[in-house]
């Protein structure tokens, strides 16, 4: 069995100077593979299987037959993410309360393409989880990386006609729900200080003064961690719930999934991730991740960052 190349472009495999044509063509294009798994998929482990579904598929073909490797890359990794998709819709059936994307830790540049941090926010993965399989790998291949029609319908195994009008039913479903517009990554930074502040002292009034009066806190535990079963609504519920939190926890500020976030640490482990949406200087949702199988990876890095 091939083992995916860990190494990231410009370095090379052990004992070569260059890496082969073909582990050389997947590093290059293994951040963009990465994306559109994560996109489709919402989960950060998932997405890395698919990498590795989708490298043993590639060092089987013949690069001579290639005319685009990047498209034939992409193709590999739709076709792969589509069925682990699938498969997922059926896990999410038995979940065990609110379902919410696997937190990614991102860099902070991320944030200044405002387009790639829309796409992997939070509030925005949401929306993508009301589409159906092939709706989600179209509208993410259309409107995220703007690929052609032609490559998007050999990705999804579908006449340009039907992708296109799968694009536009996709669009039109996302369009109605999409989030409010986010403020500028300064002014989230703003807010989600302001909300540390409070939430590490326990002060109601601080909390009630940054919180929307219809903001929704969203909590996923995955049946292992306590969490509430549904969204709680209301600056006054969500602020109950919210001062119980400080005292015996620290709250990092991080950079998750392209906006800030806090990192909820307790007797020294991550406990929770609590991701925030920012519109016109009040926090409108709260998305908190305390599933610890969705934060085994952050964890590694953060850990690894410290």
């Amino acid at each position: 069995m091939a083992d995916m190349p860990e190494f990231e472009p410009g370095e090379h495999a052990e004992g070569t100077s260059h890496p082969d044509p073909a582990t050389a063509a997947f590093v290059a294009h293994r951040n963009l593979l990465f994306t559109v798994a994560y996109e489709m998929l919402g989960s950060a482990a998932d997405a890395e299987d698919v990498l590795q579904e989708t490298w043993m598929r590639w060092v089987g073909v013949d690069l001579a037959e290639v005319r685009d490797q990047r498209a034939y890359l992409v193709r590999i990794t739709t076709r792969q993410a589509l069925g682990r998709l699938r498969t997922l819709g059926r896990r999410k059936e038995s979940y065990v309360g609110p379902w919410l994307p696997e937190p990614l830790l991102t860099a902070p540049d991320v944030a200044e393409d405002v387009e790639l941090a829309e796409s992997v926010s939070m509030a925005m993965l949401l929306v993508l989880e009301t589409l159906t399989p092939t709706e989600r790998a179209v509208f993410v291949l259309r409107e995220v990386f703007d690929l052609d029609y032609d490559e998007i319908a050999e990705a999804v195994d579908k006449s340009q006609a039907a992708v296109r009008q799968i694009a536009h039913r996709a669009r039109s479903h996302v369009a109605a729900r999409r989030p409010r517009e986010t403020v500028s990554p300064a002014e989230s930074r703003d807010a989600l200080a302001a909300f540390q502040r409070a939430v590490r002292t326990g002060d109601l009034q601080n909390l009630l003064d940054i919180l929307a009066p219809d903001v929704v806190l969203l909590t996923d535990g995955g049946g292992i961690k306590q969490a509430a079963l549904a969204p709680i609504v209301g600056a006054g519920s969500v602020a109950a719930v919210l001062t119980r939190i400080g005292g015996t926890t620290s709250l990092l500020p991080v950079q998750v999934n392209g906006y800030p976030a806090l990192a909820v640490r307790r007797d020294g482990e991550l406990d929770t991730v609590m991701a925030v949406h920012v519109d016109g200087g009040l926090i409108t949702g709260l998305y908190a991740v305390r599933n610890p199988e969705k934060l085994s990876r952050m964890e590694r890095e953060t850990a690894l960052r410290r």
